[in-house]
């Protein structure tokens, strides 16, 4: 696809700190980013946090280009992750290169665009499962015979990882586990948990 360069090659160049708001849900825009460097993170966010995310992008690449091709407003939030530098070029400008192409390539570039839309609609729709349900789930398709008889789960990888595979924030995921502990379905604080009522478990998870 073609280039900001091409664009707008007087776009400047904006530096953004973590944690700021580059989209919102729901919402139109009137210019279409390009991420020269940086992490963004795709998904839900409740209040100020990103409760539920569904990815995440590394510069260069262009920041929901699907919505703008569509003239559709954005399906997720997006949160600088780290320090980002990014382009911006007016939504009118986008749509002017667009039409510049071959109307092959803008019939291609259409059917991209719709079915990178469907798969964010997903995505989102997933979130609609609570996080407390995705935890116990995966806690139950984790969990193995410990040596006295019961139900554990090893944590293998670290807290941060394990939540990013669920959608939600290490937050998220820790004020889970805790409420886990406080409801007496689990129990262990450090790297082996241990399923104390896995019935009860599986009722939350919906399993």
């Amino acid at each position: 696809m073609f280039s900001i360069h091409t664009l707008d090659p007087t776009a400047a160049i904006q530096k953004l700190p973590r944690g700021q708001l580059l989209l919102k849900r729901g919402v139109g825009t009137p210019t279409v980013s390009y991420i020269e460097s940086g992490r963004v993170a795709l998904g839900v966010l409740e209040g100020d946090v990103m409760d539920h995310q569904i990815g995440v992008l590394e510069g260069p690449c262009w920041l929901d280009a699907s919505s703008a091709v569509l003239g559709l407003p954005h399906l997720a939030d997006a949160v600088a992750d780290s320090p980002v530098q990014l382009r911006q070029v007016s939504l009118k400008s986008f749509r002017q290169g667009i039409q510049g192409l071959p109307e092959s390539a803008q019939a291609v570039l259409c059917d991209v665009a719709m079915a990178h839309r469907r798969q964010t609609e997903f995505a989102v729709s997933r979130l609609a499962k609570d996080a407390e349900a995705r935890c116990a789930e995966w806690l139950l398709s984790h969990a193995q015979a410990g040596d006295q008889g019961g139900m554990e789960v090893e944590l293998h990888q670290r807290k941060r990882s394990i939540a990013t595979q669920l959608g939600i924030a290490p937050e998220t995921f820790s004020r889970v586990l805790r409420h886990l502990r406080e409801q007496s379905l689990i129990s262990g604080s450090g790297r082996v948990l241990n399923l104390v009522n896995p019935h009860a478990l599986k009722s939350l998870a919906g399993v």
